[in-house]
């Protein structure tokens, strides 16, 4: 059977995040947006492992029909940030014990930050059992790529997999030589259980049934069967722009005004640009067993957009309730017949959706930390 996946989100205990989330209003959210299988995220934290242990049996969490995959993201030594999947609390509690002397605000922090670098974070991982790899490896703050130019050399073995982040699409990862035998995950890293947040990037996997041992396989077998997310201009770091001010800049200009802004903010380097300069090839090559990507947008921005509205108004709220009710956001993005759409949605939202399923729309890159914006043809 083939399940919806985000495997990277976070508790209200990781920093920037949201004060009103809780396991029910995850899987609430998922529910509504016709996701299986979601991260718990943060699982280090004690107080969030006592909520998720409360839903936790046979090594997952579930709620409401949503499974929950015990996860975590950490910081190292050099600012990179990386993934992990455990397969139950004693791998993620043994990968604690082995790891809390050189960390710092693990008792207080979702995302901890670990004295220590990929080598010996991955070397950890492999020992307790869970999946590793870097979390928004383009990104142009805390990722691998940021710094370093392999992913190979930074962690000494392949990864188990490789997270785009909102800025890139396989379209990005698979123009570099070293990712071809990687696989690639599309996940929202939410910082709430919002419907323009949760589930606004995921995976399609291939499984038997719900359980640790699929997902895994799944994951390292070549049976990712979509990934589903931002065009990557839609992403805040797609293109390289003052990170004050947002105004765009070329490579040559940006190194010839030393990575300074007229307005004297910090010009930061896009993940297209970074991709350019790490390129093997001019086009993506993508392998036989690679999953198609489907660009996607949040539903309530759909709406938001076709109704001219903030993605937060009450009104887009409303519709969003109404259209879900029925089917989840997932299905009604990828699957309903446009005929049914106009039965439950207004006029200019059916046409959006129409038009954002046959790519009939200009995006405006983002970059220095703003969103690129959606114009319907």
């Amino acid at each position: 059977m083939l399940v919806n996946a985000d495997l990277h989100i976070h508790s209200s205990f990781s920093g920037g995040t949201s004060s009103k989330i809780s396991m029910e209003s995850i899987a609430e959210g998922a529910k509504k947006k016709g996701l299986h299988i979601v991260a718990t995220g943060d699982c280090l934290h004690p107080i969030w492992e006592r909520e998720i242990r409360g839903h936790y049996r046979n090594g997952m969490a579930e709620v409401d029909g949503i499974h929950f995959l015990l996860s975590v993201e950490v910081e190292d030594m050099n600012r990179v940030h990386h993934l992990l999947l455990f397969p139950d609390f004693d791998a993620a509690h043994q990968f604690g014990d082995m790891v809390k002397r050189k960390a710092s605000g693990m008792e207080h922090e979702g995302r901890p930050r670990l004295n220590m670098n990929g080598m010996e974070i991955m070397d950890i991982a492999l020992e307790c059992n869970a999946l590793i790899g870097p979390a928004h490896a383009f990104t142009p703050w805390t990722s691998l790529y940021a710094y370093f130019d392999s992913v190979l050399d930074y962690y000494g073995r392949k990864p188990h997999f490789l997270e785009l982040g909102l800025s890139a699409d396989t379209n990005y990862g698979d123009r570099i030589r070293e990712l071809q035998s990687i696989p690639f995950l599309s996940n929202s890293d939410a910082h709430s259980p919002s419907p323009h947040r949760l589930g606004r990037e995921f995976n399609r996997l291939e499984v038997e049934e719900i359980t640790w041992d699929e997902i895994r396989k799944a994951i390292l077998k070549g049976k990712i069967k979509c990934n589903a997310g931002f065009p990557p201009e839609k992403g805040k770091y797609n293109r390289t722009a003052c990170s004050s001010c947002h105004r765009k800049y070329d490579m040559e200009k940006a190194r010839e005004m030393k990575w300074k802004c007229r307005c004297g903010g910090v010009i930061k380097k896009g993940v297209r640009d970074r991709v350019n300069e790490l390129a093997d090839f001019e086009e993506a090559r993508h392998p036989e067993w690679r999953g198609e990507y489907v660009h996607i947008l949040p539903l309530a921005e759909i709406i938001a957009v076709a109704l001219n509205e903030d993605a937060n108004s009450s009104i887009v709220r409303r519709r969003w309730e109404e259209m879900t009710r029925r089917r989840s956001e997932i299905e009604i993005l990828l699957d309903v017949d446009i005929d049914e759409i106009r039965k439950i949605s207004p006029p200019a939202v059916a046409h959006a959706i129409e038009a954002f399923r046959k790519g009939n729309v200009e995006i405006i890159p983002g970059g220095g930390g703003k969103y690129g914006e959606i114009v319907i043809k």
